[in-house]
């Protein structure tokens, strides 16, 4: 799970296990595996920084 906020400044907890897609459109904007999009206020860079944290920590190795 890794913590995003939203466009509104409101923080939420998201399951990364689920992200399918980032983009940058200049907002950026997570797709998940459901088709659901998330528009939140860190950089495409962010958000990969801190799944790639999440599964590193939950899987007990480095991810690439």
């Amino acid at each position: 799970m890794i913590t995003i906020t939203r466009l509104d400044k409101r923080v939420v907890v998201l399951n990364a296990d689920l992200i399918k897609m980032i983009e940058a459109t200049p907002d950026t904007i997570i797709t998940l595996i459901n088709g659901d999009t998330v528009i939140v206020r860190e950089s495409v860079e962010e958000v990969v920084r801190r799944a790639t944290e999440y599964q590193r920590q939950i899987r007990g190795f480095q991810v690439v």
